[in-house]
């Protein structure tokens, strides 16, 4: 069906269009793309697996530097306010949910972003042609007595 579609095009022909893919087929280029576009996809998947990835290692970093500003800074409870502390504690966590539900509702994400301005962007990123070139041997550089003579 698409074969014939394309048979339709002025100057092309089934049998054209038929040797054109074969030659194709055999030189690898199709191959070549689809290297091509699964390379472009795992780097996109890389990027976004490595923005994940940050993005946990910050929430647990501040999470870690709460907790420990937080037992720094509380005194500890005399025994005869414990059941009130609790209960306070109690409604201070119900007080932090709500907040947290809030925040989650609206896409308002306060922690990332405060962060987003200093991530990396997809330019830090090599591209293919990059790493190619990296792997590469580097070229011979000119001796220092050649390089004299020369000059």
């Amino acid at each position: 069906m698409r074969l014939q579609a394309l048979a339709k095009l002025p100057g092309r022909s089934e049998s054209q269009i038929v040797d054109q893919a074969l030659a194709a087929y055999f030189s690898r280029e199709y191959e070549d793309k689809r290297d091509g576009a699964l390379i472009r996809r795992l780097d996109r998947i890389a990027r976004q697996y490595e923005g994940l990835r940050r993005g946990q290692i910050i929430s647990a970093e501040a999470f870690a530097l709460f907790v420990r500003y937080f037992l720094t800074v509380i005194p500890p409870v005399d025994t005869a306010h414990k059941e009130a502390a609790k209960a306070q504690g109690q409604n201070r966590f119900e007080g932090f949910l709500d907040s947290l539900r809030t925040v989650l509702a609206d896409g308002d994400k306060i922690l990332f972003s405060a962060v987003d301005d200093i991530l990396v962007d997809e330019s830090a990123f090599f591209t293919a042609e990059e790493l190619k070139r990296l792997h590469e041997p580097a070229p011979a550089r000119p001796r220092k007595r050649e390089a004299a003579a020369d000059g």
